[in-house]
């Protein structure tokens, strides 16, 4: 019955397999199982092992019942005894035996594929974060990544039982009575058709509920995060919310128990054919019996070896379903791997020179890249990717910083200011021309460098659902807790981190959202600090800051950019007016630059700019 049950799920993923799979498919999964080849090959040896000593039991039941019958020796029947506990003594052993080596191939191979994945997404530019959804992507990781671990475990193992235990048990009825055996075949279409008439109402069933799942996930995702929860409670809606939920719980509810119901309508069923094809073997088997023609234990080898046939030939039914769904899961793993990182090191990498870095920006022209280069429409919930995108939003850009310089980027939004800050530490890579630090286009600059060279604050800066040490470690894992408080002073947060019960093992929630908004920003100002960047990118660092939060920043701000070169991106040109070269950028071109005196003096664009913005004020401010 086992077998039935293998049988009715992969009935139930019929629907929802693909007919062909990708070309080379099955020798990328040999060949990434390939470490693990010792192990399967003791796995297989024990299932083959298993399987015989499946048949076994029968044919000795068979010989105890003959000499009673016979009334032969006693010691027979004990010896025969004997012999069925060895068996399963030793069946018992074996199963450990093979629960144990799957195991180690299974979960070795979770491992392998998680880590994998995992790595490869690290290496993934910012344009397919933008894209993808998260969700989308964990399952990558969770259920794609078990689906595959299944072939090699139990569509394997299952494969190899059944094809040997069939072939066997079926040789053995064959030999002992052709006729009792084509009885049996004959009752086999009643046990299968039940089965895939199941497994397809089952299949269905399945697919809405995974649907109103996954809604219902969405929904909690979204409404328990902290800009959710305060959505829902400023716009008063959490009745509608609680409702809405409502509904669909009850309906994941009655589809259970009508997929508990269908269940068990089938798995009586299968029951109910099993018997009657017991009852016909045990029928004609007595009646053979009775006339000569068949010893009583070769009846009784029979009806036992009865359930050893009907159980692999229904899971060798279905067996390329089962397969087709694991090689799926290999597949859509495959996809997310075959995904080719935009942002590569090259071989010969090397660091920043020390000492003072200059940024310089020489002829750069930039497009976002289209979908197809950095996304995949499964990830995405759609079913043709975005064909928009390879438009050039930067128009030959040239300036340079010297080193300890600050360069100010004001304009309008939209005016490519934050993609000019994000080519810097490569999360995009310029399409001509090139960005250099001291000399040295940042392309031929190691990861490791340039992570360590150059630094980011921006106007919602991330921190992790951990302790204040933690989101602060994160920038440089080996600083010291003395290297940490320096840090806070220095973005004046110390104060407030003392007067924490927990101090430094403080958890800031997610996102930082236990923290105000102005406490969050001089967290991430602080991790900047201890990372202690050669170069400082500040990008809307006190944007969403109210005055008395954002003279706090500024002040942090004033310890981060000294002695460093900055660029840095603002809206409010109060606060770049001692900048030493101001960069009016518009439509992806630089239009004016000069000094806050100079470019006023103009009464050009920036001139216009600062007008607008203080226009209550005196010009010359």
């Amino acid at each position: 019955m086992d077998g039935s049950w293998m049988f009715l799920r992969g009935a139930m993923h019929a629907a929802d397999t693909p007919k062909g799979l990708r070309k080379g498919t099955v020798r990328r999964v040999f060949r990434f199982a390939r470490p693990h080849r010792p192990k399967l090959v003791v796995f297989l040896l024990l299932t083959m092992i298993s399987a015989v000593l499946a048949v076994s039991t029968p044919l000795l039941a068979g010989r105890v019942v003959d000499t009673i019958v016979g009334r032969g020796a006693p010691s027979v029947v004990v010896w025969l005894a004997v012999a069925i506990a060895g068996v399963a003594i030793l069946d018992a052993g074996l199963g450990l035996a093979e629960r144990w080596q799957s195991a180690r191939i299974g979960e070795g191979l979770i491992y392998d594929l998680r880590r994998a994945v995992f790595e490869h997404v690290q290496r993934m530019p910012v344009a397919f974060f933008t894209r993808t959804r998260t969700g989308a992507l964990v399952s990558r990781l969770n259920s794609d990544v078990m689906g595959a671990q299944r072939a090699f475990t139990s569509t394997l193992s299952g494969l190899v039982t059944n094809v040997i235990q069939l072939a066997l048990s079926l040789g053995v009825m064959l030999t002992l009575s052709w006729q009792v055996t084509g009885l049996a075949l004959i009752l086999l279409p009643l046990f299968v058709l039940p089965v895939r008439r199941m497994g397809k109402r089952m299949a269905d069933l399945q697919r809405e509920s995974a649907d109103l799942n996954a809604s219902m996930t969405t929904q909690m995702t979204e409404r328990f995060s902290a800009p959710g929860a305060t959505l829902v409670k400023l716009f008063g809606r959490p009745r509608a919310e609680a409702e809405e939920f409502g509904g669909r719980a009850a309906r994941v509810r009655d589809i259970g128990i009508r997929g508990a119901m269908f269940t068990r309508w089938f798995m009586t069923s299968l029951t109910l054919v099993s018997a009657l094809a017991q009852a016909l073997v045990y029928g004609l088997g007595g009646y053979l019996a009775l006339t000569g023609q068949l010893a009583p234990g070769t009846v009784v080898a029979l009806a036992l070896l009865l359930t050893r046939l009907y159980a692999p030939l229904t899971a060798l039914a279905n067996v390329r379903v089962d397969v087709m769904t694991a090689l799926v899961s290999f597949e859509r793993v495959f996809e997310v791997l075959d995904l080719p990182p935009m942002i590569t090191e090259r071989p010969s990498a090397r660091p920043v020179p020390p000492g003072g870095v200059s940024v310089e920006f020489d002829e750069v022209r930039f497009a976002y890249p289209p979908a197809s280069k950095v996304s995949l429409a499964s990830l995405e919930d759609v079913a043709v990717l975005d064909q928009r995108g390879g438009t050039e939003v930067l128009h030959g850009i040239s300036f340079r910083a010297e080193p300890g310089q600050m360069v100010a980027l004001v304009g309008p939004s939209g005016a490519g200011k934050s993609t000019m800050a994000t080519l810097i530490p490569r999360l995009y890579d310029v399409d001509s021309g090139g960005i250099r630090l001291s000399g040295i286009d940042v392309r031929d600059v190691s990861f490791d460098a340039l992570r360590d060279t150059v630094g980011v604050v921006t106007q919602d800066g991330h921190l992790f659902h951990d302790t204040i040490r933690a989101n602060l470690a994160y920038a440089r894992p080996e600083a010291t807790d003395e290297e940490i408080w320096h840090a806070l002073r220095r973005a004046r947060l110390a104060d407030l981190a003392e007067s924490l019960p927990d101090k430094l093992e403080t958890v800031v929630g997610e996102r930082g959202y236990r923290l105000s908004g102005g406490e969050r920003q001089r967290l991430t100002i602080a991790r900047l600090l201890l990372a202690q960047p050669r170069v400082v990118i500040l990008d809307e660092a006190t944007a969403h800051l109210d005055s008395e939060s954002e003279v706090a920043v500024q002040e942090a701000l004033a310890d981060a950019l000294d002695g460093r070169t900055a660029i840095v991106i603002a809206h409010r040109l109060s606060t770049i007016r001692a900048a030493d070269q101001i960069l009016v950028v518009e439509n992806g071109e630089i239009v004016e630059s000069g000094t806050h005196g100079s470019l006023l003096a103009a009464e050009g664009r920036y001139a216009d700019l600062y007008t607008t913005q203080f226009a209550t004020q005196p010009a010359a401010a």
